[in-house]
């Protein structure tokens, strides 16, 4: 994945809290946020040495 590629998600989710700042749904801001750093976890334990150990937590 090269820079357009990160580029590209990262447009993704500006539009996405954009989207919920604008329908007054400040409550999922957390709940997304949340979500997304456990996904970024979840690919971060996949790809190192340290992945069972993560996966040990849960």
């Amino acid at each position: 994945m090269g820079f357009k590629g990160i580029q590209r998600r990262v447009r993704i989710l500006q539009e996405l809290f954009r989207f919920l700042w604008e329908q007054k749904l400040w409550w999922m801001i957390p709940m997304v946020t949340i979500l997304m750093l456990f996904a970024v976890l979840l690919i971060f334990a996949q790809s190192t040495a340290i992945g069972p150990f993560i996966y040990t937590l849960f």
